[in-house]
């Protein structure tokens, strides 16, 4: 088995092309764009999988503009009690990590995309 790329099984329901829904962010958005492709390539997204794609949309849609905000305000901001942290930075984390979870569940993952996946032939790979 060493050496040769698992097989994907696909879906024959599988989604092939699908616009982004319209109350995503503009950088939701443009992540939509640059993965439905992906994965309607690979032909294993279903409807049932759209609430994780819509939600991995949004988490990497909130990481940019996160990086956006602490680009033009800083990391560190003055309040009247001293400089603290930016809230933005805790948020953009939270989304981070979202955003990877999900990237996983869906196969986006270096790590994800090399687990061994549900194959035609399952049995042909058994010991004798």
């Amino acid at each position: 088995m060493r050496g040769v790329k698992p097989f994907l099984k696909t879906d024959p329901e599988a989604i092939t092309d699908l616009a982004a829904p319209a109350w995503l962010s503009e950088a939701a958005r443009a992540e939509w764009e640059r993965v439905m492709p992906i994965l309607a390539g690979r032909k294993i997204l279903t409807v049932a999988d759209l609430g994780s794609l819509e939600n991995y949309c949004c988490a990497t849609g909130t990481v940019r503009e996160c990086e956006a905000m602490l680009q033009a305000e800083g990391r560190v901001i003055e309040t009247p009690t001293g400089p603290k942290r930016h809230p933005a930075g805790g948020i953009q984390a939270d989304a981070m990590t979202r955003a990877r979870l999900l990237a996983a569940e869906l196969g986006l993952t270096p790590v994800s995309r090399s687990r061994p996946a549900i194959r035609e032939d399952d049995d042909e790979d058994e010991l004798i």
